[in-house]
C-alpha cells in the first residue's frame, strides 16, 4: 500500500496551523472535573469563575510523550516560565537579552530559546533561537516532525492540539532539538490551565503586572485572574513578580505558600542606567528589573554548568541590545515619526498614551499629531479601550483620528476566529466615543490598515511632518511594520 504523502512546505505548515483555530470561543461551562483536573479548587471567595470549554493544558503532556519527550527532556532546556497580563513579552525579551550576553562572555548559556505570543507578522516569530526567529524552512521542518508524530501515532488518542497548543509543542520540540541551554517560555492568556503549564520543573517563574484582561476566560475578578496566573508557580522553583495591587499580591502569596515557596516582589533596580532609552517609559524599567532578578537567580542556580554572575558591563550591554518590536517602538521615516504600541486593553492603552505624549513633547514641533486606532475582539469592549485612550491623550493632543478595521480571521491576538461588526457600525461607535473628548479633532475612517497608513502619510506630507500613534491591536501594529 502506498503511503500517503503530505506537502511539507512552509506554506502548508501555516495552512494546517491556521486550520487548528477554534471557530468560536466555547460557551459550555465546565463541570467540576475533566481528565483529572479538579476545577473546584478555585476558591469560592474569588467569585464564580468563568471556565468554558476544555482547558488548554488537557492533552499537552500526552502529546509530548507521543513526541518521545519525558519530563527530563523538558527540564534539560532550563526553563524560565513567565505569566502575567502586561509586560510579559518585554520581560521575556529582557531575560533573553541578559542570558545571551552571559552566553557570549562565559559560554553559558551558549544558546537561548524564546517562545512568546502573539506574533506581529509571521507565526515563526513566536519561536526564537538566540533571539533570531526560526527561518521558514526550520519552522516547517519542526512543525511537520510534530504534526507527523501526532497524526500517525498508533495506540494514542487522535485528538489533535488546537492552534496555541500546537505551536507551543513545536516550540518545545525545536528548543530540545536545537539543544538550547536556557528557554524563556511565555504563557498564553492564563497560567494554571495554560498549555505551557506542562512545564513541571522551571528554574524560575515570573509573574508580570496583572490587570483586568481576558476576563471572560479568567475572571470575573482580579483575584480570579491572579489565581490563574499564579498557577505557573512550582514547588522547588523560586518565584519573582512585579509589584501588584494588594488583592492580586495576596492571592499570589497564598498560591506560593501552597507550593511551599517564596515569591519575591521586585521593585525598580537602582543599579539600572538612569537614561537608557530602552527603559522608557518607566514600566519598562520595572520589566527590566524583574527580568534581571530572575536572570541573576538562574545564573546562580546554574553555576555548576559554567554560569557566572552578570557584571555591570553585561547588564548595560543586555539593556543596550534589548529590542521588542511593537512595544513602545519609535520608527522614523523622513519627517514622519511613527509611535507603535500593540496595547489592546485599558491597562496597557494608558501606558501607550502616556508614552506617546511624553515622547512626542520631547520632540515637539508644529507637526500634527495623528492617531490610528483599530480593534476587533470578542474578548474586549473596543469602545471602552478607545474611551480610555481618548481620556488619557488629553483634550487637544490629537489633531486627526483615523479609525480602521481588519479581517478578524487574520487577527493574531487570538487563536480563535471571530466575527466582525460592519464597518459602518464600527465607524459610528468609534467616532461617537472619540468626539466625547476631542470635539475639535478631525475624524476619518479607512476600510483597511494600509489605507489608514496612507492617509496619515498624506496628512503628514501636507504639513511637512507628523507624529502618529498606531495602537489598539497587535495586528494593526504588525501591519504597520
Amino acid at each position: 500500500m502506498q503511503l500517503r504523502t503530505i506537502d511539507r512546505s512552509y506554506e502548508n505548515a501555516i495552512r494546517i496551523l491556521q486550520s487548528r483555530r477554534r471557530l468560536k470561543r466555547p460557551s459550555v461551562r465546565l463541570g467540576s472535573d475533566i481528565r483529572g483536573l479538579t476545577l473546584t479548587q478555585i476558591p469560592d471567595t474569588l467569585g464564580n469563575p468563568n471556565l468554558m470549554g476544555t482547558p488548554s493544558i488537557v492533552g499537552t503532556k500526552q502529546w509530548l510523550h507521543q513526541l518521545g519527550y519525558s519530563t527530563t527532556d523538558v527540564d534539560r532546556i532550563n526553563i524560565i516560565h513567565v505569566a502575567g497580563t502586561k509586560g510579559k513579552g518585554s520581560t521575556c525579551a529582557f531575560i533573553e537579552s541578559f542570558l545571551r550576553v552571559s552566553g557570549k562572555r562565559n559560554g553559558f548559556p551558549r544558546k537561548t530559546g524564546l517562545y512568546t505570543s502573539p506574533h506581529l507578522i509571521y507565526p515563526q516569530e513566536r519561536i526564537r533561537i538566540n533571539f533570531r526567529p526560526l527561518g521558514r524552512d526550520p519552522f516547517a521542518k519542526y512543525f511537520f516532525e510534530v504534526w507527523d508524530a501526532l497524526t500517525t501515532s498508533e495506540g494514542h488518542s487522535r485528538t489533535l492540539p488546537r492552534y496555541l497548543q500546537l505551536i507551543a509543542l513545536v516550540s518545545l520540540h525545536a528548543f530540545i532539538k536545537e539543544d538550547v541551554q536556557a528557554a524563556i517560555i511565555e504563557a498564553h492568556h492564563g497560567g494554571e490551565y495554560d498549555a505551557t503549564n506542562v512545564i513541571e520543573h522551571p528554574v524560575a517563574t515570573v509573574i508580570t503586572a496583572l490587570g483586568m484582561d481576558h476576563v471572560k476566560q479568567l475572571g470575573p475578578t482580579i483575584e480570579n485572574i491572579a489565581w490563574h496566573k499564579a498557577g505557573i508557580l512550582k514547588s522547588g522553583s523560586h518565584a519573582f513578580a512585579s509589584p501588584q495591587e494588594p488583592p492580586a499580591a495576596a492571592v499570589i502569596q497564598d498560591r506560593a505558600s501552597e507550593k511551599s515557596i517564596h515569591v519575591q516582589f521586585i521593585t525598580n533596580d537602582s543599579s539600572l542606567p538612569a537614561n537608557a532609552l530602552q527603559l522608557k517609559p518607566d514600566v519598562q524599567r520595572t520589566n527590566c528589573s524583574v527580568a534581571l532578578a530572575a536572570v541573576r537567580h538562574f545564573l546562580e542556580v546554574k553555576s555548576n554548568q559554567g554560569a557566572a554572575p552578570l557584571s555591570p558591563f553585561d547588564i548595560a550591554q543586555g539593556i543596550s541590545q534589548f529590542s521588542w518590536p511593537g512595544r513602545f517602538q519609535v520608527v522614523r521615516e523622513g519627517v514622519f515619526t511613527w509611535f507603535l504600541d500593540g496595547a489592546h486593553n485599558e491597562m496597557s492603552i494608558r501606558k501607550a498614551a502616556q508614552w506617546f505624549i511624553e515622547s512626542s513633547q520631547e520632540q515637539r514641533s508644529s507637526v500634527p499629531r495623528i492617531l490610528i486606532f483599530s480593534q476587533v475582539s470578542e474578548q474586549r469592549d473596543a469602545e471602552s479601550v478607545l474611551e480610555r485612550l481618548a481620556k488619557d491623550l488629553g483634550i487637544g493632543q490629537i489633531d486627526h483620528a483615523i479609525f480602521t478595521v481588519y479581517n478578524p480571521r487574520e487577527a493574531i491576538e487570538s487563536a480563535t476566529a471571530i466575527s466582525a461588526r460592519s464597518e459602518d457600525v464600527t465607524h459610528e461607535a468609534f467616532t461617537k466615543t472619540w468626539k466625547k473628548f476631542h470635539k475639535d479633532s478631525c475624524v476619518q475612517f479607512e476600510p483597511n490598515i494600509q489605507s489608514a497608513l496612507a492617509s496619515a502619510r498624506k496628512l503628514g506630507a501636507k504639513a511637512g511632518g507628523m507624529h502618529a500613534l498606531v495602537t489598539g491591536s497587535q495586528h494593526l501594529v504588525g501591519s504597520a511594520l
